[in-house]
């Protein structure tokens, strides 16, 4: 595996900030944000100067019921070539739900929902990397996710439902210490049981992000300095192994330049305070196998925790494929309906836990349709917001953020509101311009163009 050093998340609010900072040895791009055939300036002077860029999918749903969706894989090696990366990374999570497969209304998250650590999870998983694999012009890494709620009936620990993925498909761990510190708060599960019980091995790199605790809830926010927790965390698994790279995230709330400078150095000598346990540990290895005369031998996996695991998991499913998709994606619409619908919460989920990350889920789309469509917190003011969660409470997303700020300001309008009538005629007017097939302010000029060359046809 190729070694990428430290790196930081590139985001076009701090991209002058990036390309000035000392150390960077490369960056990560949000697969989605960026456009092939016009790759931000920055972007592009990066590459000239020999730094690597990696992107990085949000939206595949490798996690979800339904097969990757070959236009999204597409998408995903175009932007891989465009930018000349040595691989890609996404998420084991599910985005979506319901749809022909269940025979449901079909459902958006918008957000990284976590999955059920089942035989049947794992059977599609395993199945969904494979042809995302055959897909991508260069290597896969998928990524450990943040989670609020967990599955009843489990099967398997984050640790040993990661080692038999990559055992099984060969891909390859993006694992994010950050998101184990949240796991370790919601869900009770111990980081360092994770870390002893991964396929070191297998590794592409790490993420590093900050976040905030409220009522007893961790929340992933890449919006804050990265904890002490998390980078103990960190400095544990550089304890185990060196990593080929170390990335710091951050999505928003961007700090001025000389903090994320900050942050990166305290990184990195996390990562040093790991790897001198490491070496005392590779020497006190050493002496001891001097001593017996064996030498130092590494155990396996095969003998560890995870390989305990491998005659229990380690094998597809016995019935057929098709079979776990249908259970695996009646459970997922499930759980997404009464995340984003209103429906009863299906039984064994914890549901104060499912409240909460109900209210998250309508307070981000809010967040990010605000940003998608920044007219719309300017046309309604300070009643954007309520307005908006009101709306999420009926109307689940079913395509995109876009598609959802349309759907939002026709719902207000055939309500009659705002009460404000310049807000309203400002918000039909908004409307008008882009829920065509083309915006009102060009249609004349496609008219003339039709009307042109019809005349001349007709000569």
């Amino acid at each position: 595996m190729e070694r990428l050093g430290t790196g930081i998340g590139w985001r076009p609010e701090i991209a002058d900030a990036v390309e000035r900072m000392p150390g960077i040895d490369w960056v990560e791009a949000v697969a989605e944000n960026v456009c092939p055939g016009h790759l931000p300036d920055s972007l592009r002077r990066l590459r000239e100067r020999g730094v690597t860029v990696v992107p990085h999918g949000v939206s595949l749903g490798l996690g979800g019921a339904d097969r990757p969706d070959a236009g999204r894989l597409t998408a995903l090696a175009e932007r891989a070539e465009a930018l000349g990366s040595p691989l890609v990374t996404e998420h084991i999570a599910f985005v979506r739900a319901g749809g022909s497969l269940t025979a449901s209304a079909h459902l958006e998250a918008g957000h990284l929902l976590p999955v059920p650590r089942t035989r049947d999870a794992l059977d599609v998983l395993c199945d969904n990397v494979r042809i995302a694999q055959d897909a991508l012009p260069v290597p896969l890494a998928v990524e450990n996710i943040a989670a609020l709620i967990s599955w009843p009936g489990e099967e398997m620990t984050e640790g040993q439902f990661l080692y038999d993925l990559a055992d099984r498909t060969g891909v390859r761990l993006l694992i994010d210490v950050a998101n184990l510190h949240t796991n370790h708060v919601n869900r009770g599960e111990d980081p360092a049981k994770a870390l002893a019980e991964l396929p070191l091995e297998a590794i592409a790199y790490v993420h590093v992000a900050g976040g905030f605790e409220r009522d007893g809830v961790w929340h992933d926010s890449h919006a804050h300095p990265v904890p002490r927790p998390v980078l103990g965390i960190l400095t544990d698994l550089a304890s185990r192994v060196c990593p080929p790279g170390v990335l710091l995230e951050r999505d928003e709330n961007f700090p001025e330049p000389a903090e994320l400078e900050h942050e990166l150095s305290t990184i990195r000598r996390a990562l040093e305070a790991g790897a001198v346990e490491r070496v005392k540990t590779e020497l006190r290895s050493a002496g001891r196998g001097a001593e017996t005369g064996t030498g130092s031998v590494r155990q396996g996996h095969e003998t560890g925790a995870a390989g305990a695991t491998r005659g229990a998991f380690g094998l597809p499913h016995p019935e057929g494929a098709d079979d776990a998709r249908q259970r695996l994606g009646l459970a997922q619409a499930a759980l997404l309906s009464a995340l984003v619908a209103g429906t009863p919460v299906p039984e064994g989920f914890d549901r104060v836990r499912v409240g909460v990350q109900a209210r998250a889920l309508a307070a981000k789309r809010a967040d990010v349709v605000a940003k998608v469509a920044p007219e719309l917190p300017v046309i309604l003011g300070d009643e954007y917001r309520t307005a908006f969660l009101g709306y999420a409470q009926t109307q689940p997303m079913t395509a995109g953020y876009r598609r959802d700020a349309l759907t939002f300001a026709e719902h207000l309008l055939s309500a009659g509101l705002p009460g404000d009538a310049q807000a309203r005629r400002e918000l039909r007017e908004w409307w008008l311009e882009r829920s065509g097939p083309a915006p009102r302010s060009r249609r004349p000029a496609h008219r003339l163009a039709r009307a042109t060359r019809r005349v001349l046809l007709r000569r």
